[in-house]
């Protein structure tokens, strides 16, 4: 057993005990015991060990609020300083960011910052709520929500290197209030206990967008609120669009619905007080290579004489942020 990884998730047990999620814990830990055991990622202990060998430090400064930065260059030696890049880059690519570690610039392929700023207007005020982010990523996201002072913040993704990346941020913050755990949506246990749910960039991975809702509708309490952001389509709500086998390269794009007919299926859901509050179509310096992501990205997913199409023929993507209460 990966003694390091069982005190991550040690760490996350104890943070429940005693809160409206505290009945997790009847199923949680028998999940990750046997994630740990058969499910775990080959490169897993290797990723840890690299984790072990990054530096300690006391940053002279934590902010999330207006970015994620933890400390500064003058907190670390020049050699630890070029030590800690070498280890960070051992974890590429790097998504969703920017993330700034002793002043190390991890820039990644999503300026996950503009979107932030887009949604966040929006949104009930998260200071003293519980919140739970599906579909997490690295956790970027997670961080700027500690930075609006939510009270817990637990994100899920089953991908395991945004795991490991996440970890490593924590490692520098310190942060008890805030954890990821290696889950799809599909394995959570109806909870019924978080006050926001946030989900972007995950519906339209899912072949049954509606049985997603739902899942997403079951985690929160009644009255909590929904943050959901995905891609969509021109159209009205009798409108929803399959692309074939690729959009924009991406194999698993299942159904793009207009922002009309995402507000019926939430309504037909149950959910009140729908609200389109942001659509955006997504540029090419939001999402673009970078030497922290040095493989192909949005510019070579859209045609290059029209880049209102992707490069399959379709309308290049566009993204609406709905923000909905659970009745």
């Amino acid at each position: 057993m990966n003694n390091t990884a069982v005190t991550w998730f040690e760490e996350c047990y104890q943070s429940l005990l005693g809160t409206p999620l505290s009945h997790w814990l009847e199923t949680l830990p028998g999940q990750i015991s046997h994630w740990l055991k058969h499910d775990r990622h080959g490169e897993f202990d290797k990723w840890t060990r690299l984790i072990e060998k990054m530096p300690h430090t006391t940053p002279s400064k934590i902010e999330f609020a207006s970015e994620v930065r933890i400390g500064c260059a003058e907190d670390i030696d020049d050699y630890t300083s070029k030590q800690l890049q070498g280890l960070l880059k051992q974890f590429m690519p790097w998504r969703k960011g920017p993330y700034f570690l002793h002043d190390i610039h991890i820039d990644t392929e999503w300026r996950s910052d503009w979107k932030w700023d887009r949604v966040v207007p929006h949104i009930s005020p998260l200071e003293s709520r519980t919140v739970l982010d599906v579909g997490c990523g690295s956790g970027y996201h997670m961080w700027r929500m500690l930075g609006q002072n939510a009270s817990r913040v637990i994100g899920i993704d089953p991908t395991v290197l945004f795991f490991m990346q996440f970890q490593i941020i924590k490692r520098f913050a310190q942060d008890s209030r805030i954890h990821f755990l290696p889950l799809g949506i599909e394995q959570m246990q109806a909870l019924d206990a978080f006050d926001t749910v946030f989900s972007m960039g995950v519906l339209y991975h899912r072949k049954d967008p509606l049985q997603f809702l739902t899942q997403l509708k079951h985690q929160l309490r009644p009255g909590g609120e929904l943050v959901l952001e995905t891609l969509v389509v021109e159209g009205d709500e009798n409108t929803v669009f399959m692309p074939g086998e690729r959009y924009a390269q991406m194999r698993n794009v299942w159904f793009l619905p207009s922002v009309a007919a995402l507000i019926i299926w939430l309504e037909r859901l149950g959910f009140i007080n729908i609200k389109m509050v942001d659509v955006n179509v997504t540029r090419l310096d939001e999402q673009r290579q970078t030497p922290w992501m040095t493989s192909q990205s949005l510019k070579d997913f859209l045609d290059p004489e029209d880049l209102s199409r992707t490069i399959e023929g379709y309308p290049a993507p566009q993204r609406a942020v709905i923000v909905a209460t659970r009745k």
